[in-house]
């Protein structure tokens, strides 16, 4: 055990312990289960049976969360969650000089998308810029397609954990469909707590990872997309690891990776499905998770701390607190205050306002969202924070 790990064991308790580590308060990776931790502990042969059974059975798993039917297909992709957006990107965003991609963006995960655009090449597009606070409307999507007929494909962003914004995706999807658009939906962060049909709106691909909502460990991600545009991407990757259509094609023929698997992680996050299922599945994950966010908003206010976003648009993901302007606070002392108290929260992204971000995602409840609360108000005390208004 490292000596980091021995100088946290016993040291906290939770709904099923976190003993040797501090909870970890962000949109991923976060606090798995014991479970799905000793999943980990055997090795397994990618070649297996057993093992491309796994496989097999995290595919229809996911489609069926995402009520995505026969014409769809799961493509597992190593790495994190940003290699199968840009495997996607790069299998499906039309090319050409003139934009045919729109990039809607409302903070850092829609930016990363047009600057993966950029490394691209040959993939011209426009965007939608709300800053980093501001959620985009269909209305807005609807204009920018009317005034640029030739877009063809339109990327948005679900919950954009930046602020933690949840975007109307039904809406947004619901307008580029009805204009004849392909439309690809960054479920990362929101996957598995927030609805999302697939079938029924008519989304033509959706991108998440294993680390988040599933409540598993960091090592691969997933793109599930119509199988015409697969078929249709036979050959026009921009990258050889990164080309969907053979990944697809490989794991079709045999049931394994084209290179080597995240054995580990797809393991654990086999173990993270049926317990997802057996807590109760999208409904059941997503109300704790708005259990969790509830208990510490209120109280962080309750405080005097003031939240980023109203509670009409903030998602149960992770929430943004606006930092004090109280001389005494300084983040990174509250950061690691916290953190030797077993809570490792995150630090702002945004681009105007000091903040910093609590996540309410991960194998927590409400019991440890009051221990949050105590333990914040004891490093204030201790800072001699006293005026928590931005």
């Amino acid at each position: 055990m490292s000596s980091l790990a021995t100088a946290y064991t016993n040291s906290f308790t939770g709904p099923e312990g976190q003993e040797d580590m501090p909870y970890l308060l962000t949109p991923g990776p976060l606090t798995t289960s014991r479970g799905v931790k000793l999943a980990m502990l055997a090795d397994w042969g990618s070649r297996d049976i057993e093992f491309r059974s796994i496989i097999a059975n995290i595919r229809s798993d996911l489609l069926a969360i995402a009520n995505a039917g026969d014409d769809y297909e799961c493509v597992l992709m190593q790495g994190s969650g940003t290699f199968a957006i840009e495997a996607a990107l790069g299998s499906f965003a039309p090319r050409g000089r003139t934009p045919k991609t729109l990039v809607v963006i409302n903070g850092a995960y829609g930016q990363r998308a047009a600057k993966i655009l950029d490394y691209i090449g040959g993939r011209a597009y426009q965007t939608i810029n709300k800053g980093d606070s501001a959620a985009p409307s269909a209305a807005e999507v609807r204009q920018a397609l009317e005034v640029n007929p030739k877009i063809e494909f339109v990327f948005v962003v679900h919950c954009e954990t930046t602020s933690g914004i949840i975007n109307p995706i039904d809406d947004i999807v619901a307008v580029c469909k009805q204009a004849g658009k392909r439309v690809m939906v960054d479920a990362m962060s929101s996957f598995g707590a927030v609805p999302l049909d697939m079938d029924g709106t008519d989304m033509d691909i959706m991108v998440s990872s294993s680390n988040k909502c599933i409540e598993g460990v960091p090592g691969f991600a997933y793109v599930l997309v119509k199988r015409s545009l697969l078929e249709a991407s036979a050959g026009r990757a921009h990258s050889v690891v990164l080309d969907l259509y053979d990944q697809w094609q490989a794991m079709e023929a045999n049931g394994q990776f084209r290179f080597t698997p995240p054995t580990h992680a797809l393991v654990a996050f086999h173990t993270a499905l049926k317990e997802f299922k057996a807590e109760g599945g999208v409904a059941e994950r997503g109300k704790r998770y708005q259990t969790n966010k509830d208990v510490l908003v209120a109280g962080m206010r309750a405080m005097g701390f003031e939240t980023l976003l109203g509670d009409e648009v903030s998602g149960p993901i992770i929430q943004t607190f606006l930092a004090p302007a109280d001389s005494h606070f300084d983040f990174n002392r509250f950061y690691e205050a916290l953190r030797a108290r077993g809570y490792a929260i995150y630090p702002g992204k945004l681009t105007k306002a000091p903040s910093f971000r609590i996540g309410t995602i991960g194998r927590l409840d409400e019991r440890v969202f009051r221990g949050v609360l105590e333990a914040i108000a004891e490093v204030l005390k201790e800072m001699n924070v006293t005026n928590m208004k931005p």
